[in-house]
Formats: structure tokens, sequence, C-alpha cells
């Protein structure tokens, strides 16, 4: 097993409620835009932000772990990155990532009733997106973890 697919495996037994997985679309696209708002306004040189380097050090490591679900990733991300900076106000981004985490923590405690998985391995952070991803494209097939 690859170990994308243990990842998503292992977040998936963390999120099989639909209402959960309701507030988590809702949410992680929130906080990952809020992110992404927020390093807009940090500028690196010339055209480049703080975002882009997050971009790009995320796609690395999502193109490591697989190469489709690597590029549905960079575009996504690119996606989101390109609405963050035609927003360009890093305030709408502090509030759409508060906004995100409260989806978060409303899925969790209404639909699911555990604790996020990120509270056992804080690379859950970078799978949730990814997850998300690979569920709407179905890249990648969601098995049970073994054991």
């Amino acid at each position: 097993m690859k170990r994308i697919d243990a990842l998503l495996a292992e977040y998936g037994q963390a999120h099989r409620a639909p209402g959960n997985l309701a507030c988590h679309s809702i949410g992680i696209t929130l906080i990952v835009f809020g992110v992404f708002s927020m390093l807009a306004a940090i500028p690196i040189s010339g055209f480049w932000r703080a975002s882009e380097v997050l971009v790009g050090a995320a796609s690395l490591w999502y193109l490591a772990l697989d190469t489709q679900l690597g590029l549905a990733m960079t575009g996504a991300e690119a996606l989101v990155d390109v609405a963050a900076r035609a927003v360009g106000d890093w305030r709408v981004g502090a509030a759409a990532f508060v906004g995100g985490w409260i989806f978060q923590g409303i899925g969790h405690a209404v639909y699911e009733k555990n604790s996020p998985a990120f509270t056992r391995n804080l690379v859950h952070l970078l799978v949730g997106p990814a997850f998300l991803v690979n569920k709407v494209l179905k890249i990648r097939p969601v098995a049970t973890p073994s054991g």
C-alpha cells in the first residue's frame, strides 16, 4: 500500500458521517482560502507572495505522494490562491480561516462525534484537502486501514 493510500484511509476513518463531510468541504476550503489570503499579504519578490511559496512546497509534497493526485492538488491550490489574491484582503482571509475551523468543529462535535484526525497526526492538516479533492475526482481508491 502506498503511503498516500494509508493516509487517505486513516483520514477517512475519522470522516464517515455525511454531515461531517459536508462541514469539512466548506471548512477546509475556507481554511485554505484563509491561509492563502493571509500569506498573499506577505511579499517575497516581485509577483511572488508567501502564498505561492506554500503552494509550491505543498505541491511538492503531494506530488511525492502521488503524481495524479499531486497534479490535481496543485491545480486546486492554484485556483484557491488566485481567488485569495483576487479578494486581496488578509482580514477576509482571517475571517474565512476562523469560519473554516468553526465548520470543522461542528462537523466533529455534531456529526462525527470524534476528535479531528490531525490531533493524532499533524500531517492530516495536509491530507484533509487531498482527501476532499480525491473524493470529488476519484483519483485513488480509499480503502479501510488494516489493524
